[in-house]
């Protein structure tokens, strides 16, 4: 009997989306949260706690899938999900919160908003990186982190660490893989020295001056690309989530929804095919230094780089990140902490009367140096 196998490409939908995951506590019913670093869940209520088990059988690695299969529409259905997220009218992003809740704040920008009529098929994450920091640990790095920077206004730590809680949330990114082979052609430079006179001051002198030997030179690079990372929202400056790197993608778990209890999860909206272009950008980056490597020399010169890619493949991961938007005299500014790390990145508010402080003690400082080298010069 021929089997057949369905095949999906992730497009909006009309389907019932799925039932939300819920985790109640074996011994007094109240809905159990995923604790950072613990990797287990805990109720609040009577303190039980329950080990998560392993992910699903559809899900029993972190193994990439094809993507040449996917750009072509050619991904087991198994392999995607049905969902309706929480789409933010205000910066875009797309969330997925905790149970079945259909409303609630933005926790990019705190703007209400309310799950949408239609829902979508996505790719399922295939991998997730559980937080390590909890909401404490990440606000006390966000507080010392705000409390190094120069020229912000003085209440503006003791403002943070007063302010509402940080929102931790689970980032999509895209990862890829790929083997790639580059025939290149170029120029390797050499560097000599060549003698001469000069007149310098009236005298005769003698100098040593640089030259480059170039000399055409082919050849090929191989490389094996694993885990290039890729953001898939649009929700956060890239500015802000490069400044989290690097992320330590060896301790990826597969992906269970357990970890996401207590949290929200971000639905990416970076095409599959958009986040490969910027990992593609990423591989000819790498493959260009290689090349330079393989010319050698002293200087080097690329004219040209044919590059094979086979074996390309991907996955959808989550990343921990914990987030704040705090108000500070009428403005709003957003920070963001690695939820492994600790590392923290954000917008900053600048104090005028500090700055305004800085440059007249700069001044005085100027005028007091000049007032004692005039009466220095004055007295000899």
């Amino acid at each position: 009997m021929n089997s057949r196998r369905t095949y999906i490409m992730p497009t909006p939908s009309s389907e019932t989306p799925p039932p939300q995951h819920s985790y109640p506590c074996d011994a007094c019913g109240a809905e159990m949260r995923f604790v950072p670093g613990g990797g287990a869940l805990v109720c609040d209520h009577c303190g039980n706690r329950k080990e998560i088990t392993g992910p699903g059988p559809w899900q029993n690695s972190l193994k990439e899938l094809d993507l040449a299969a996917a750009l072509a529409s050619q991904i087991p259905s198994e392999q995607t999900e049905q969902g309706a997220p929480l789409k933010c009218p205000n910066c875009g992003a797309e969330v997925v919160l905790e149970g079945d809740a259909h409303a609630g704040a933005c926790p990019f920008c705190a703007t209400p908003m309310v799950t949408g009529t239609g829902t979508t098929r996505r790719y399922k994450p295939r991998g997730v990186l559980p937080f390590a920091l909890d909401e404490r640990s990440a606000r006390a790095a966000m507080t010392d982190w705000l409390g190094g920077l120069w020229f912000a206004p003085s209440g503006l730590k003791e403002y943070a660490r007063k302010g509402r809680k940080l929102q931790g949330i689970y980032v999509p990114y895209w990862t890829y893989d790929a083997l790639t082979r580059s025939s290149y052609r170029g120029e390797r430079g050499t560097v000599y020295y060549e003698t001469h006179t000069v007149m310098r001051d009236g005298k005769r002198q003698t100098v040593q001056v640089a030259k480059v030997r170039w000399q055409p030179v082919s050849g090929r690079v191989s490389r094996a690309f694993d885990d290039i990372l890729v953001l898939a929202s649009h929700a956060l400056p890239k500015s802000y989530t490069d400044a989290l790197e690097p992320w330590d993608l060896s301790a990826l778990e597969p992906y269970s929804p357990a970890f996401l209890a207590g949290f929200a999860a971000e639905a990416y909206t970076v095409p599959l095919e958009d986040g490969y272009a910027e990992a593609r950008s990423k591989m000819d980056n790498v493959i260009a230094r290689d090349v330079r490597f393989d010319i050698g020399g002293d200087r080097q010169r690329i004219h040209g780089i044919d590059t094979q890619v086979r074996d390309a493949s991907f996955k959808h991961v989550l990343l921990p990140v914990w987030i704040a938007a705090y108000k500070y005299r009428g403005r709003s500014f957003r920070f963001v902490v690695n939820g492994r790390t600790g590392r923290v990145q954000g917008e900053r508010p600048w104090s005028s009367w500090k700055i305004a402080f800085a440059v007249l003690l700069a001044l005085i400082v100027a005028a007091a140096l000049g007032f004692a080298y005039a009466v220095q010069q004055g007295a000899m």
